[in-house]
């Protein structure tokens, strides 16, 4: 394992029947980084997070975290590693059923085994670190606007304090104020944790204001890996046509051929 790499791969597979979605993954990312992969929609983003967090299982290759394989852990060896990490969905993902403050303290509730009171008095403290009310804490997550639901669901990913983060296309959806103000919260919430966070996402805007480092994945690859600030200047026809938006360029031409 690479020095100080708090998450490392080695040569990951994955597919699913014919369908090769992950073609021998190599990607580090040192304690206290915020690294965002970008990619297609299809491209693998979301299966290179579930491997990592063992929702899935790779075909072959290794997954480190702090220096210790990731694969296969069951029981308490499997909660120990599951405690490192905090989460927020694409959709959010809230249980309707239960109120804001219950989806916000559900890890500490039901991992941890911590009484509601206390769950309750954090849940309060999370959402005020993302910009809401007390009064929020009792309603129902339908009762939220999507930008809302968002800022639960961030509370929900640092109320456990998880030394890792990962960031399932945390601005979809959203109009472009409401996503740079989800960008912002993140950037802050990330810092006050210390926490090494891994963000997956298509929206460029999202990629300039919370990377620090930038991988693209494309046909189950990295195939450009470097700092945010040298994107512009890739030299990479694929990253190039991607972080621009362009119709023309090889991805397209490989979609065509298809």
């Amino acid at each position: 394992m690479s020095e100080k790499a708090k998450i490392e791969l080695k040569d990951v597979h994955k597919s699913f029947g014919p369908k090769t979605v992950l073609n021998g993954i190599d990607l580090s990312v040192t304690k206290g980084e915020s690294l965002v992969v970008i990619g297609g929609s299809g491209t693998g983003k979301s299966v290179l997070i579930k491997c990592i967090l063992g929702i899935l299982r790779p075909d072959s290759g290794t997954i480190c975290v702090d220096g210790e394989s990731a694969i296969g852990l069951r029981g308490r060896a499997r909660q120990k590693m599951l405690r490192k990490f905090g989460m927020l969905f694409q959709g959010g993902a809230l249980f309707d059923s239960l109120p804001v403050w219950r989806n916000v303290g559900f890890g500490l509730i039901e991992a941890q085994g911590m009484n509601r009171k206390d769950a309750r008095e954090i849940s309060i403290e999370m959402l005020r670190r993302v910009g809401l009310k007390p009064d929020v804490a009792d309603l129902a997550p339908s009762e939220l606007s999507g930008g809302m639901q968002k800022r639960v669901g961030l509370a929900r990913a640092i109320a456990a304090k998880p030394e890792i983060l990962f960031f399932d296309e945390p601005t979809t959806g959203l109009d472009p104020i409401m996503a740079d103000v989800i960008n912002e919260l993140i950037v802050e919430r990330v810092k006050d944790l210390g926490a090494t966070a891994v963000t997956i996402t298509h929206d460029m805007a999202s990629v300039r204001k919370v990377a620090d480092h930038v991988a693209m994945l494309y046909e189950g690859k990295i195939i450009w890996h470097g700092h945010r600030d040298d994107i512009d200047q890739s030299g990479n026809a694929y990253v190039n046509q991607f972080i621009h938006g362009r119709a023309e360029g090889p991805i397209q031409m490989e979609l065509l051929k298809r």
